[in-house]
């Protein structure tokens, strides 16, 4: 009889082999505990393991058994798993499957963008996750999420979006970054905007120039828009989610208007139950440098989730979902010029995967204008030759090779770009990777 171990190594062999994803931490406790003689239910294994039984039930599990029953070739489940495993293990079919797991090597998945769903190199981060599902259960949740760019904020969302769309609710995904600018030059052209958006995405036919009163203002017009018609006509909560609300900061006076009308509809669930149906979901990549009233901001309610840079054991297992094995040094190295920066650690990885060369060759020359990263430095640099004041700053601040206070705004975009780190009004360059190129790049210039 195969232990236990041995059959969950084995499973998730045949599943990298057979269909090109890898099992999830969780996916594999799901299946140990399923193919154990204590066999536990989900709701056992989702206490122990600080998830909700639903997202164990309801998404871990059918992925799984899923998974499994393509890799096996007929219908697995969490009854029979241990006794169909066994007996493939004692068929002919097992040499067959053992040469394609040898042979077999991983797809990678370029880092660009978001991280699909079902891919294996999503990396959970310290029941962020967790905390973020368990909030938009909560009748009038508000949830902002603040992170720099690249930092995993829309594949996050994507998360968020899915445990609700396994939660029965209706939603809603508007990217900011997409709308066209002459939108944003006026409060009601926007809040049309976002009320037609939201109208036409729940399906429903569009009532706006029955609701909007000219007389009483954009506002008004748009939260009685969603009171009386939108909110009452779905019959589960709404998961509004908004991306990149950053992409406003630029139009001051929409800016105001807009996060004072989310406070507003905040303040609206806490006595006014149809609103208790409304979750908010806000991403942004920058603070407000726009001066606002202490009770007409968002942004100091709800639950606030700040993305965090990967830790080692977390690169760790990014690189071996990549089928590296890091030596000390080459860790200790990427750590070093990246500080766990989730992007630049996946593009170092990919890059070693797809040119098959050990990290240990590629990162010397990393912070070069022909290294690893270089698409990714001239993005950066183009971005800062476009915008004076954020290059004479920050070559301000490499020159010095210390943390020094910058103008608020100034501060807060640069921190956006993932290029600094702010702590009690100093910045300073946020790791080696960007210090070392951009010294490079001004003492020449």
């Amino acid at each position: 009889m195969n232990s236990l171990e041995e059959l969950v190594i084995f499973a998730e062999q045949l599943i990298i082999a057979r269909t090109e994803n890898s099992l999830s931490p969780i996916q594999k406790t799901v299946l140990r505990e399923s193919i154990s003689e204590t066999k536990k239910n989900y709701n056992q294994i989702a206490h122990e393991n600080n998830y909700a039984e639903t997202y164990i039930k309801h998404l871990v599990a059918p992925k799984l058994w899923r998974l499994l029953s393509e890799a096996l070739g007929k219908k697995i489940n969490r009854n029979n798993c241990r006794m169909q495993l066994e007996l493939f293990l004692e068929s002919s079919s097992y040499k067959t499957a053992l040469a394609l797991i040898q042979v077999s090597q991983i797809t990678i998945e370029s880092p660009e963008g978001q991280v699909p769903l079902a891919s294996p190199f999503y990396i959970e981060r310290r029941s962020l996750e967790q905390t973020c599902y368990q909030e938009i259960l909560r009748p009038g949740a508000f949830l902002r999420i603040k992170a720099p760019r690249k930092m995993g904020k829309t594949s996050l969302l994507a998360r968020i979006i899915a445990y609700g769309n396994i939660q029965n609710y209706h939603t809603l995904r508007l990217s900011l970054d997409q709308v066209e600018s002459k939108l944003l030059t006026s409060t009601e052209k926007f809040s049309r905007w976002l009320c037609a958006n939201v109208t036409q995405q729940l399906e429903l036919e569009s009532q706006l120039d029955h609701y909007w009163d000219d007389d009483i203002g954009s506002l008004v017009n748009c939260t009685h828009y969603f009171q009386e018609y939108l909110l009452k006509n779905i019959s589960s909560p709404l998961i509004l989610a908004l991306d990149e609300i950053n992409q406003l900061f630029a139009y001051p006076n929409l800016t105001r208007d807009f996060l004072s009308l989310l406070r507003h509809w905040y303040e609206r669930t806490k006595d006014i139950a149809l609103w208790q149906q409304l979750r908010l979901v806000i991403a942004h990549s920058t603070d407000v440098y726009i001066p606002l009233k202490t009770n007409q901001s968002p942004l100091n309610v709800g639950l606030a989730v700040e993305l965090p840079r990967f830790t080692e054991q977390e690169v760790e297992k990014l690189a071996q979902l990549h089928k590296l094995k890091l030596t000390v040094s080459e860790l200790e190295q990427l750590m070093e010029l990246t500080r766990g920066f989730p992007y630049l650690v996946r593009l170092a990885l990919y890059q070693s995967v797809r040119s098959n060369f050990p990290l240990e060759q590629l990162l010397p020359d990393a912070a070069t204008g022909t290294g690893i990263f270089s698409d990714h430095l001239h993005q950066q640099l183009r971005y800062l030759k476009n915008n004076t004041d954020l290059a004479v700053a920050f070559q301000q601040l490499i020159k010095s090779n210390t943390s020094l206070p910058l103008e608020q705004e100034i501060a807060f975009k640069l921190k956006s770009l993932g290029l600094v780190d702010l702590e009690n009004n100093q910045a300073r360059v946020s790791c080696r990777l960007y210090r070392d190129y951009f010294y490079t790049y001004f003492l020449n210039k």
